[in-house]
C-alpha cells in the first residue's frame, strides 16, 4: 500500500537532519509506522494518533494526523463533531505555527466540509502558490469552484490534479465533473477508472456508490446493484452503500427489503435523505403511523438545524418540495443556500420549491440556469417538464418529460408515473 503522503513527508524531514546510518534507522521506522497505520480502523488510528500527540505535544505533525483521521472519521459518519474536534486541533496547530503547511491544507477540508466554499477557494489558491506541485491543493480548488458554480475554473484545477497525479481522488473528481457537464458514458469511464486505481477502504467504497448511482442513469441497473454490493463489502455497514441498495429494492418493488436497508443506513447516520425515503416507503406500504415518525423526524432534523445557527439546507429543501410539505420552509432553505453555492444543483433545488410555492416565472428562471450545462440529471428534466406544463410551454414540457424518463426516473414518489401521466395529458393522441 502507498505510504500516505503525511507520512512521507515525515520522513523526508527526519532524514535530512539524521547522518547516516540514522538516516536508515529513521526511514525504516517511518515505513513500519504506516504500514501499521494502513491496516488500522479509523477508531484505531485516532487512538493510535491520541497516544503519539499526548506523548509527543512538541510534535506538530500528530496532531496533524489525528486531525486528517477526525475528518476521515467525519466522512465516514457525516457527524460534524469531529470536524470541530479536527478544527480545535488545528487552531493550535497554527497557533503555534502559523506557516504549518499540513495545517492549512486540512483547513481548506475543513472549509468544504462546512460548505464555506469562498473560503475554501481563497484558501486552495494560496495554497496552490506555496505548493503548486501538491495535487490535493487543485482537488480542494475545484471542489470549492465546481460548489460556486465556476465549472471552467474547476475544469482547469481538475486538470493540473490529474495531470500532477492521476489515481482515485483525481479521476472521480474528473468523472463527477464530466456528468455534470453532460457528458454521462465519459463520466462513466472515469468513474470506474478510479474504482480500479487500487485504494481501499471508505475512499474506495465512496466511489464504487457513485459509480453505482451513474450506472443508474444510465439504466444499467443490474451493474449498480454488483457496485453497491462491492461498496458493502469493501467497507461494511457503509451507510451510503446500505441505502444505495435500498434505492435498487425499491425500484424493483422489494418494499420490505428497502426499508430493512434503508432502516440500516438511518441507524448508522440519520441522514435526512433517509427519513424521506422511510417516510414514502412507509406509507406505500400502509404503515401511516411509521409514515408519520419519518416525516416528523424531518422536522426535528430541521429546527435542530436552526437551533444551531444553520441557514441553508438544500437536501431539506428538495425534500420537502417533493412531499409539497412546508413548501414557505423550504424556499427559506433553498434561496439560503444560494449565499454558499449556486451550482445547477442548488438551481434546480430552488427552481422546483419555486414551483411548490406557485411562483412559476420565477421557477423557471431558477431552472434555465440550473440545465445550463445539460447535465443529465432525471429529476432536473422532471421539475423542468412540470414547470413548463404550468407555464402552458407544452412543447417544452413534453421535450423535459420524455428526457427525465430516458434518464431511468427515479420510482420515488410516483415520479415516473407522474411524468407519463402529464405526457398522455399533452399528447392525447400518442
Amino acid at each position: 500500500m502507498k505510504t500516505p503522503l503525511f507520512l512521507t513527508l515525515t520522513a523526508l524531514a527526519a532524514l535530512a537532519q539524521k547522518p547516516e546510518p540514522d538516516r536508515v534507522i529513521a526511514a525504516m521506522k517511518e515505513r513500519a509506522m504506516a504500514d501499521q497505520v494502513a491496516r488500522m480502523k479509523t477508531d484505531e488510528r485516532i487512538a493510535f494518533y491520541q497516544s503519539l500527540a499526548e506523548t509527543q505535544p512538541a510534535n506538530l505533525h500528530y496532531r496533524n494526523l489525528l486531525a486528517a483521521t477526525y475528518l476521515q472519521k467525519t466522512r465516514e459518519t457525516t457527524d460534524s463533531a469531529y470536524s470541530e474536534r479536527a478544527s480545535k486541533l488545528l487552531d493550535q496547530v497554527l497557533g503555534a505555527d502559523g506557516s504549518n503547511y499540513e495545517a492549512r491544507r486540512l483547513r481548506t477540508e475543513i472549509y468544504l466540509e462546512r460548505h464555506e466554499f469562498k473560503k475554501a477557494i481563497e484558501s486552495s489558491r494560496t495554497l496552490t502558490r506555496v505548493a503548486p506541485g501538491d495535487p490535493w491543493n487543485w482537488g480542494t480548488l475545484g471542489d470549492a469552484l465546481i460548489e460556486w458554480g465556476d465549472y471552467d475554473g474547476a475544469a482547469e484545477a481538475y486538470q493540473k490534479m490529474a495531470d500532477l497525479r492521476p489515481d482515485l481522488a483525481s479521476y472521480n473528481r474528473a468523472a463527477w465533473y464530466r456528468f455534470v457537464a453532460g457528458d454521462l458514458n465519459g463520466a462513466l469511464d472515469l468513474m470506474r477508472t478510479a474504482a480500479n486505481s487500487g485504494s481501499a477502504g471508505e475512499n474506495l467504497a465512496w466511489v464504487l456508490v457513485e459509480l453505482g448511482n451513474l450506472q443508474i442513469r444510465a439504466a444499467r441497473l443490474d451493474d449498480a446493484q454488483n457496485s453497491f454490493t462491492a461498496a458493502a463489502k469493501v467497507f461494511p455497514n457503509y451507510h451510503p452503500a446500505l441505502a444505495a441498495q435500498g434505492r435498487l429494492a425499491a425500484r424493483a418493488g422489494r418494499s420490505a427489503e428497502a426499508i430493512a436497508l434503508y432502516k440500516r443506513a438511518q441507524a448508522a447516520t440519520p441522514l435526512p435523505e433517509y427519513a424521506a425515503a422511510l417516510h414514502d416507503l412507509y406509507r406505500e406500504a400502509g404503515q401511516q403511523k411509521e409514515a408519520a415518525s419519518q416525516l416528523a423526524l424531518l422536522d426535528t432534523i430541521d429546527k435542530l438545524g436552526q437551533a444551531n445557527g444553520e441557514k441553508a439546507n438544500r437536501s431539506l429543501a428538495l425534500i420537502y418540495a417533493d412531499r409539497n410539505h412546508k413548501p414557505a420552509r423550504a424556499l427559506e432553505l433553498a434561496k439560503a443556500e444560494l449565499e454558499f453555492r449556486q451550482d445547477v444543483f442548488t438551481y434546480d433545488v430552488l427552481a422546483w420549491v419555486l414551483y411548490r410555492n406557485g411562483r412559476f416565472e420565477e421557477a423557471a428562471e431558477a431552472m434555465a440556469k440550473a440545465l445550463k450545462m445539460e447535465t443529465p440529471e432525471a429529476s432536473f428534466h422532471y421539475h423542468a417538464g412540470l414547470i413548463a406544463k404550468a407555464l402552458g410551454k407544452n412543447a417544452d414540457a413534453v421535450r423535459h418529460l420524455r428526457r427525465a424518463l430516458e434518464l431511468n426516473l427515479g420510482t420515488e414518489l410516483n415520479q415516473p408515473a407522474i411524468a407519463r401521466q402529464t405526457l398522455a395529458g399533452l399528447e392525447p393522441g400518442s
